[in-house]
């Protein structure tokens, strides 16, 4: 099984949040269509995957992301940077737009 440290922003770029899944597309979804009405990337509109890692190992994962939590934004931003220097949504392409906006809808 792969793992996925990753970081999620708002369309501005202002808030980031670090968190690991096993399924980076289905967790990107639930980000997108904030399945999670309560959730911090709910509250705070984080809907673009800008950043991720992947893993073989669980525990490595768990290290990583406990390990990025910790950083400062601007390690965190040069990280983004130096893989993703336009901080565009890494997710793009991978739903239907319809498909999203019908889970935003249901999640309402």
């Amino acid at each position: 099984m792969t793992y996925y440290v990753y970081i999620m922003t708002n369309l501005r770029n202002t808030v980031l949040y670090t968190g690991i899944t096993n399924d980076i597309q289905q967790r990107s979804f639930d980000h997108k269509t904030k399945r999670n009405k309560r959730s911090f990337t709910s509250k705070y509109n984080c809907v673009k995957l800008v950043y991720y890692e992947e893993f073989a190992d669980i525990e490595v994962a768990i290290h990583r992301e406990k390990q990025l939590k910790k950083y400062h934004r601007s390690w965190k931003e040069e990280l983004i940077n130096k893989m993703n220097p336009d901080w565009k949504d890494l997710s793009d392409g991978w739903f239907d737009p319809r498909e999203l906006e019908f889970a935003k809808r249901l999640n309402q």
